[in-house]
């Protein structure tokens, strides 16, 4: 069953940034007539993103990885260093493990394909703005496996990085974490913990902040480098 896109308080402001005018032009007609959503501006190559940002204040970027002078991904790490940086959606027309995990830990919220149906597109641009990370549960596990990856000393120092900070936390802030790191949604954490949503979300901002770290995806990163979720947890979970 799928879950209702969160409604938006106002039309959420975009900026597109693709090398290919064609796509630019395609992603404009296709969304520009949405209501939730305001395009406020393209971009052609992120060598351009960080002007567009401070000028324009889009709060999601749609972002094309394969750019000429400077990559998406390049570019996603620039923005998200930016004070008040928007949310960014990396957009491709491939689907690489290693790019999509870059991107991730970059801050990116969303990977969608261009391939991917109109309709969804816009859905993953609205739910990022109202801070749902947007990556399927395979899609998840499949990075949590990558992330997992190479040599046994950097895996060994990696987990031990991972569990400090995650030590670092306040008891009810790890709780939260580990519950994020399975995938549970602010509701679901809610209920498990006997917790308001908003105190949920409160708990994943100071968690955020405490981490040095840009959105939920990347605490789940961090669980799993930490190797904190039981094998139930990691084969069933994933980010909504």
């Amino acid at each position: 069953m799928t879950t209702p896109t969160p409604p938006v308080a106002r039309p959420v402001r975009l900026l597109i940034v693709d090398d290919d005018p064609l796509v630019r032009a395609g992603l404009t007609l296709m969304l520009g007539g949405a209501e939730a959503i305001d395009i406020v501006g393209e971009g052609a190559d992120g060598s351009e993103v960080v002007e567009l940002v401070d000028r324009l204040h889009p709060d999601v970027v749609l972002m094309d990885i394969r750019m000429p002078v400077m990559d998406g991904l390049t570019a996603t790490e620039a923005v998200r260093r930016r004070p008040n940086a928007p949310e960014v959606v990396v957009l491709t027309t491939f689907h690489a493990d290693e790019q999509v995990l870059r991107a991730i830990r970059a801050g990116a919220a969303g990977f969608v394909l261009k391939d991917t149906p109109p309709a969804q597109i816009m859905d993953s641009v609205l739910r990022v703005a109202a801070g749902d990370p947007v990556l399927s549960p395979a899609v998840t596990r499949r990075l949590m496996v990558r992330a997992a990856g190479g040599a046994p000393d950097d895996r060994a120092g990696r987990t031990d990085r991972a569990r400090q900070r995650f030590a670092g936390l306040a008891d009810r802030e790890q709780a939260v974490a580990l519950a994020v790191g399975g995938g549970a949604s602010n509701a679901e954490i809610a209920g498990a913990l006997y917790l308001s949503v908003a105190t949920v979300k409160t708990h994943v901002s100071r968690i955020l902040a405490k981490l040095g770290l840009n959105n939920r995806v990347q605490i789940a990163l961090l669980i799993h480098d930490a190797g904190l979720l039981d094998e139930d947890s990691a084969d069933g979970g994933g980010i909504r």
